[in-house]
């Protein structure tokens, strides 16, 4: 995984957040344009990971708002 590609995506979900909720029995996550874009540049950098062993956090009040539960993603 290109870390310094990692490490701006998350640095733009400190300025734009998303935000994790579940609702019912369903996860909704809401956010702008901006958010999904950075999200969707860490998904893309994991998928393209060489180890099982990347993975990144986005941790509540840092990347997603305060209220968000926490989000491991981690490639198996």
């Amino acid at each position: 995984m290109n870390y310094d590609l990692a490490m701006m995506a998350l640095e733009g979900l400190t300025r734009s957040r998303l935000r994790i909720a579940v609702e019912g029995d369903r996860v909704v996550v809401k956010g702008d344009s901006a958010a999904f874009k950075d999200f969707a540049r860490l998904c893309l950098l994991l998928g393209g990971a060489s180890s099982a062993d990347e993975a990144f956090e986005l941790q509540p009040g840092v990347h997603l708002s305060a209220e968000s539960p926490g989000l491991h993603l981690r490639l198996d």
